[in-house]
């Protein structure tokens, strides 16, 4: 039978900023902002639900082919956030980590980031994982990587390597695989995003676009996930009757 439990982990391609903005005659930068506030709608949503975690992907390793101007102009929008919003989140409980590669990213962006993972580095609510500069299957490459150099190195036997080390080399060490992912926009597809962790995740579309996508929207699509039966590959047995 389908659980009522509340998902542990919840990740969420925000998706449609743009086609938002354009839809009501505004410039691009307009999506973006109304998105910032959806991001601090569900963040709350979810640390009084007791959510424990929750993973945006907020910048792809595949953002950087947008055009230069609006590259820029998210570079600067995660900045003024953090420095602006952050004292918000220390204040109720929310401690925030990001996951992705530094190598690439301006000074004032990994200044910032450092800034606001050490601001709520002690709070035990929420995480809030912010993806930026992420991509999944170069994670799983840098996570490679770095399992060849400690064979190489003599710090681990090859046969040793199992799915426990490899996840640990991953930029999400240390927390559970998302039980719900969740994609705005009426997209259909994960866009190489947690590729590794998304295994065995439910997964929910909607038409709506981030910037409409709000409290109200991510409690439906909780409540979605809770009348869903999780079996990781096992079956059913109900009355004699085995459903794979």
């Amino acid at each position: 039978m389908p659980g009522n439990s509340l998902p542990e982990h919840v990740a969420i391609i925000m998706d449609g900023n743009g086609r938002w903005a354009k839809t009501r005659g505004y410039p691009r930068f307009k999506g973006h902002w109304e998105g910032v506030d959806r991001v601090e709608d569900v963040a709350h949503a979810a640390n009084n639900m007791g959510i424990k975690y929750l993973t945006l992907f907020t910048f792809s390793t595949e953002n950087w082919r947008r055009p230069q101007d609006e590259v820029s102009m998210l570079m600067k929008t995660v900045c003024t956030v953090l420095e602006t919003r952050i004292d918000k989140l220390f204040k109720v409980n929310i401690r925030v980590l990001f996951v992705g590669r530094r190598e690439g990213l301006p000074k004032e962006v990994q200044d910032s980031i450092d800034k606001a993972v050490a601001i709520t580095a002690g709070n035990t609510g929420l995480t809030l994982n912010l993806a930026f500069n992420y991509g999944g299957r170069l994670e799983i490459l840098d996570a490679t990587r770095k399992i060849a150099a400690a064979v190489k190195g003599g710090k681990l036997n090859e046969e040793d390597i199992d799915e426990a080390v490899f996840e640990k080399a991953l930029y999400t060490t240390g927390m559970p695989d998302p039980d719900l992912l969740i994609r705005t926009s009426g997209e259909k597809r994960i866009s190489n995003f947690l590729l590794w962790q998304l295994a065995y995740s439910e997964m929910y579309f909607t038409e709506k676009f981030w910037p409409d996508f709000g409290e109200k929207e991510f409690k439906k699509a909780i409540a979605d996930y809770q009348k869903r039966e999780r079996r990781f590959g096992k079956s059913t047995v109900d009355k004699k009757v085995v459903v794979s």
